[in-house]
């Protein structure tokens, strides 16, 4: 895809944009690499999860796999190059196929069979495109009040799931104290290393997190020998697409979660490249999204959305090149084809892997802190926006099973901690800042 990275003029001495400039090979190619490490163990975790709730076979999980990577490569080309000006944000946004579709998948999954999944993400994609303007007219209703609030659920509800990656192998103590050196590791090389080496923190600590895992027989390269050395993803795997009404009402609203979170992740990571965080740039990464996500369904995968952990990686390396997760979208399809290289990647050991995460997910939090911090706190209705936001988003953190006797399709929103989240904030900033105010005589009286 050729893309003209030229800025126009705007004096003799501009400089270009930081988005828009490529580095040089030797460094674009390890900081794409960075990327790829950090996201790949989310986009496996989908396709394997859902996979393994519906007692797939494991070349089935593996077809899975492939194109979960496939079409999370072609989106994050698509949302960081983009197309003309009418698709893609042009920013440094990885793109993956979404947590909150897990539970809505295997539940589809098991009534209808994996088809109506995706049939149901085909519909839900055209949705997303259908919608998108109407998120861009809107964008007012979403301040750093209720973006903030959300971003910083984004990132502190992920946290848990760095915790699993630690814990989740056998290693035991040896494992805390793996992901312990990992971490600190980025802290090191991010204080004391020259800039231009602090830019690798991350990937600096998962190099050295590894090799230490081998001597702690923390480190299974098993995968990689047993892996096939060249595949070709197969969308007919599952049968040709089905649409059932269900099916579609879930993913719908699974859609409407990814699409909040969307715009949280595509105003943050604007403010911190230094452009972006506006009406346009909104509309055509929903754009992307919903494309993606069409794409997505056609090819036997699940809806797409942006990546928490691209906004947490470009706040930490402060690399702003959209041309650097490009080439880590590249890199996803080149591993869809070819799964000894997605094995290789996937050797890094959980630990590392999850302090790392840890990072990066505490990272977003904090990015989401700093918008909020935007907002006039010091007003009591904003505080209790935040506060009931952030205390009824992270019960599904806390008590997983909170919400269990309630019908399924209350707990498709309800179990997500993001989109009660989302949902809470938007609605009380719509009641406490866009409705009329009570005369004070009528106020007043109901205060009585």
């Amino acid at each position: 895809m050729a893309v003209d990275t030229r800025v126009p003029e705007q004096g003799a001495h501009s400089e270009p944009d930081p988005v828009d400039v490529r580095p040089p090979w030797r460094r674009l190619v390890p900081l794409s690499l960075q990327h790829l490490l950090v996201a790949y163990a989310g986009m496996a975790t989908m396709p394997l999860l859902v996979g393994t709730a519906l007692h797939l076979p494991e070349d089935r999980i593996r077809i899975l796999i492939s194109a979960n990577l496939l079409v999370s490569g072609l989106a994050t080309l698509l949302q960081s190059l983009g197309f003309k000006k009418l698709v893609g944000a042009r920013l440094p946004l990885v793109m993956g196929s979404t947590f909150t579709a897990i539970t809505p998948a295997i539940l589809i999954g098991q009534d209808h069979g994996l088809a109506a999944v995706f049939g149901a993400t085909i519909v839900s994609g055209l949705v997303t495109l259908a919608v998108a303007p109407w998120f861009g007219r809107c964008l007012h209703l979403f301040p750093p009040l209720v973006t903030g609030t959300v971003i910083a659920v984004i990132g502190f509800s992920l946290v848990p799931s760095a915790a699993g990656l630690v814990s989740g192998g056998k290693g035991g103590g040896k494992g805390l104290a793996l992901a312990a050196v990992t971490v600190v590791l980025v802290i090191l090389v991010e204080r004391l290393a020259p800039p231009a080496l602090a830019r690798f923190s991350v990937l600096v600590a998962m190099a050295v997190g590894t090799v230490l895992a081998v001597p702690m027989g923390l480190f299974d390269g098993s995968g990689v020998t047993d892996a096939a050395a060249v595949t070709v993803p197969e969308p007919t795997a599952f049968g040709a697409p089905t649409f059932v009404v269900p099916a579609i009402a879930a993913m719908l609203v699974v859609q409407l979660v990814n699409m909040v979170e969307s715009v949280g992740d595509t105003l943050a990571v604007g403010q911190i490249v230094g452009r972006g965080d506006d009406a346009p740039t909104v509309v055509r990464a929903l754009r992307a999204d919903g494309a993606a996500t069409v794409v997505s369904g056609a090819l036997a995968s699940f809806p797409i959305v942006t990546f928490g952990q691209s906004v947490g990686l470009v706040s930490v390396t402060r690399v702003k090149s959209r041309h650097v997760v490009a080439l880590s979208g590249a890199l996803m399809v080149v591993l869809a084809f070819v799964p000894v290289l997605g094995a290789a990647v996937a050797a890094v050991p959980g630990p590392v892997l999850g302090g790392v995460s840890l990072v990066m997910f505490g990272t977003v939090g904090a990015v989401g802190l700093r918008i909020l911090a935007r907002a006039d706190l010091t007003d009591s209705r904003n505080l209790l926006t935040v506060a009931l936001a952030f205390g009824l988003g992270m019960i599904p953190v806390g008590a997983p099973d909170f919400y269990a006797p309630l019908p399924s399709f209350a707990r498709t929103v309800l179990d997500s901690g993001i989109a009660v989240t989302g949902i809470v904030a938007f609605l009380l900033n719509l009641l406490f800042h866009h409705t009329p105010e009570l005369p004070f005589r009528l106020r007043k009286e109901a205060a009585r």
